[in-house]
């Protein structure tokens, strides 16, 4: 039976999307989505735990490295958000963030932390203006924080920054502060050496540079880091909480997006 999809999206030519993400996916993308898997089957707990081991590979690092990959439902902003509201401690428990914002994503990381009550202080730079790893230092040595914030890649104006250094520079600064990085448009396509920034998250999605398709984003995080993640202001976007319940089963705590996981599957595998 013809159905809208056949009369609306098939009589058209594909568009080719060179947007922020969803990106064009293949042909193979999109044929890994046609098979219907429950989410206990043993095949896709399977899926799951390979993709974890894939992304922490694509990454550098391993378990055995004290890494871990954590995927959570969403967007990669409903990521972000969830690192943000699971990590930064509340006022009343000593939690601060700062946040390096050149563009429109960061300032959406610091708004998080405000909506969440949590005590955020902004350094603004202009859209093509790249962040300042000593102007970040300095303010880490001026106030306490217990974390600090940056986008990678800043969609924005497309404006790189540089990770690495400013890891290292807050690093020198306070060894105790933790690093988060949003790379939800540079994993994938610019190497970060997660030991050199000192970072203690890392956060992108299935459907940016790997060219999957939406339904869930990832965070690669310190072991470390993770346990000390007890903050959650949210039971669905619970970090520690969805780390342990794929630690414990190898699955999600809630419905996960099957079809988006066996696409991803694929697209790791074409990333290759």
């Amino acid at each position: 039976v013809e159905g809208w999809g056949a009369k609306v999206l098939q009589q058209q030519r594909e568009p080719l999307l060179f947007t922020p993400g969803p990106l064009t996916t293949s042909a193979a993308v999109k044929q890994a989505m046609l098979v219907d898997i429950g989410s206990r089957d043993v095949r896709m707990v399977a899926v799951i735990r390979e993709i974890r081991e894939m992304l922490l590979e694509m990454a550098g690092t391993s378990k055995d490295q004290g890494w871990e990959c954590v995927l959570v439902q969403g967007s990669g902003t409903m990521c972000v958000e969830s690192v943000v509201n699971s990590a930064v401690p509340p006022p009343g428990a000593g939690g601060r963030l700062l946040v390096a914002s050149n563009g429109a994503y960061g300032l959406r990381m610091a708004k998080m932390a405000e909506m969440y009550g949590a005590e955020v202080d902004v350094i603004s730079y202009g859209e093509t203006e790249r962040v300042s790893p000593e102007q970040v230092a300095e303010a880490v040595r001026s106030k306490k924080y217990t974390h600090v914030g940056c986008i990678h890649h800043e969609t924005t104006a497309g404006t790189l920054n540089p990770i690495e250094e400013i890891g290292a520079a807050v690093h020198a600064a306070d060894p105790s502060v933790e690093f988060i990085i949003d790379s939800m448009s540079g994993f994938g396509a610019y190497s970060v050496d997660l030991e050199a920034a000192h970072a203690s998250y890392l956060v992108s999605s299935a459907n940016k540079l790997i060219e999957g398709v939406p339904g869930f984003a990832f965070a690669l995080g310190t072991r470390a880091a993770l346990e000390r993640a007890t903050h959650a202001r949210s039971l669905s976007l619970d970090l520690l909480g969805q780390w342990r319940g794929l630690e414990a089963n190898g699955q999600f705590r809630f419905t996960p997006p099957t079809h988006a996981l066996l696409a991803f599957r694929q697209a790791l595998a074409e990333h290759q």
